[in-house]
């Protein structure tokens, strides 16, 4: 067992993900430390979704190991929140009802019996914080997609899980609605020092909301020469500062050149850096590479 899968919150370390004989992930390697917001990006199909899966525990790397708090991965569990960009709301139940559900199946019908009143309580207070109390009584099809997804997470967020994993979760919204969701995220993580994994095909959300921007890419070049069996790295680990109160920091020359290299790095067929070239200047990037993999 690696040293830092003790000390890091979230650690994966030389991991490799082949579905047949195509390596779709290839030596990824990732130490987060407790209370960060990871976003992660990438071209179409270059595996955001197998690497979220793989976190979540749905998948098993083909080599490797993923901790979560010092202990393997394993199966999906309840130290795991999980929002997707398709709101995970029964239309047959209320807001409330939406957002009870987890802590009922969990405490069972004598738990909740005994329970009942402090479960209640937590639930509207964390709808009071979403601004969504007078709106308990609603069913989703009554509420817009940004209410929609404010319940899906504060769903998510009272069953107390370690990490909260986020799979496009403001795709389907419009830009107005889903920048008020960005502050909105950054306003919880905030207050409940979360950690969270944030996959997004939108690079400006990525680099306004993370305090580390991840670029996943097919698009790199290494020693073991150009018919190899490649699958996508982690080709840039960038440390950020979120601005939790405006978005005016989208406006500014610095954020839009990250946002260049970013595309530059990551989404580009034709700039193939060398392994021993990535931007991993985060302070917890690290590399496990083979002596072939470091010639040029």
């Amino acid at each position: 067992m690696a040293k830092d899968s003790q000390s890091r919150f979230l650690y994966l370390e030389n991991v490799y993900k082949n579905y047949g004989e195509k390596c779709i992930l290839d030596n990824i390697d990732l130490a987060v430390s407790q209370g960060e917001l990871c976003t992660l990006v990438g071209p179409s199909g270059c595996g955001k979704s197998t690497l979220f899966r793989l976190i979540l525990g749905q998948e098993y790397p083909t080599f490797g190991d993923i901790f979560i708090d010092g202990k393997p991965a394993g199966f999906p569990n309840l130290d795991r929140g999980i929002v997707y960009q398709k709101y995970s709301l029964f239309p047959h139940l209320s807001v409330l009802d939406n957002v009870l559900l987890g802590k009922k199946l969990v405490t069972g019908l004598w738990g909740w019996r005994k329970n009942k009143r402090e479960i209640l309580t937590e639930a509207l207070v964390f709808l009071e914080k979403v601004k969504l109390i007078e709106h308990r009584g609603k069913y989703p099809q009554e509420l817009s997609g940004g209410m929609q997804q404010r319940v899906a997470i504060i769903q998510a967020l009272i069953m107390k899980p370690k990490i909260l994993l986020m799979d496009e979760p403001f795709g389907a919204l419009d830009p107005g609605t889903r920048e008020h969701l960005q502050i909105f995220l950054l306003e919880l993580w905030k207050e409940f020092k979360m950690t969270i994994f944030f996959v997004t095909h939108d690079l400006e959300e990525a680099v306004f909301l993370g305090t580390r921007v991840l670029v996943l890419s097919p698009y790199y070049s290494d020693g073991r020469g150009k018919n190899t069996n490649r699958g996508s790295r982690i080709v840039k680990d960038h440390l950020l500062v979120p601005n939790i109160t405006s978005t005016k920091v989208k406006e500014s020359a610095e954020f839009g050149k990250l946002i260049q290299d970013i595309r530059r790095e990551g989404f580009d067929p034709a700039y193939l850096q060398h392994v021993t070239e990535f931007d991993l200047s985060h302070p917890d990037s690290f590399q496990t590479l083979t002596e072939i993999e470091k010639n040029i």
